[in-house]
């Protein structure tokens, strides 16, 4: 599995987690991230159950799992977080943060993690660090779960977007930035037509986004958009037709 440092200043990091070579190949790819902070760390979307042996032997070579204070769910996909009842046991101090309307659906996957619960209000929150470092969890409902979240990091400038901006890729492709735009257009189009359900609900996300100051985009699937991919991807997420599907 592919471990790579996107961000660091001070005592304030990124890494993502992602190509696992020894997935099968009926488990969608996924990638995982992990913001380490002041020696805490944050996990924003752990991923699923059939992965959680490969992401926690990488993830313990970034951060001891004590130290994982924080969990973040988007929303209430197994490829998400079916991993929870497993990170919760090796993170019991950690706090869990998930969509409050998919509390109930997320007990499902193991009731011992549901104390650790923090039910996330519509409008959105913030998740502090000891150190006082903050990231603010930003609303992106429908997009495409009907309730669903971004996490914004204003000192790395980097927005976890989630299944937004998400490519299915080739099994060749084993880099972890988006090389090419115009040719990864085709990774990602199918999957947004379908899977996005409301144009309105799209473009108050990407009014959200556009008014913060983002330098790379990192979705849950597929390639990192970096610098000026990050507005491409806004301007072609925002032209395009969702809820569709058979066209």
């Amino acid at each position: 599995m592919i471990k790579k440092q996107l961000f660091e200043e001070g005592n304030h990091a990124w890494f993502v987690l992602c190509r696992d070579p020894e997935k099968s190949e009926h488990v969608i790819d996924t990638n995982e991230y992990v913001i380490v902070s002041g020696g805490e760390g944050l996990i924003l979307d752990p991923g699923g159950m059939e992965i959680f042996a490969q992401v926690a032997s990488t993830m313990a070579e970034v951060i001891p799992f004590t130290s994982i204070k924080h969990i973040f769910g988007s929303h209430q996909d197994p490829d998400v977080i079916s991993s929870l009842p497993l990170w919760a046991g090796l993170s019991p101090a950690a706090k869990i943060y998930v969509p409050w309307m998919w509390t109930g659906f997320l007990a499902h996957f193991g009731l011992e993690s549901v104390n650790q619960f923090v039910p996330i209000p519509d409008e959105g929150m913030d998740i502090a660090f000891a150190n006082r470092a903050r990231v603010k969890i930003i609303p992106a409902h429908y997009c495409h779960s009907a309730g669903n979240f971004s996490v914004y990091d204003a000192k790395a400038k980097i927005l976890f977007s989630g299944d937004i901006g998400a490519g299915l890729l080739p099994k060749n492709y084993t880099g972890v930035f988006v090389e090419n735009f115009d040719q990864h257009i085709k990774y990602m189009e199918a999957f947004h037509k379908r899977w996005m359900p409301s144009n309105s609900a799209k473009n108050e996300w990407i009014n959200r986004v556009r008014a913060l100051n983002v330098n790379m985009l990192c979705p849950q699937h597929g390639a990192i958009f970096r610098g000026e991919q990050v507005n491409q991807f806004l301007d072609w997420f925002e032209a395009l037709e969702v809820g569709v599907w058979g066209k």
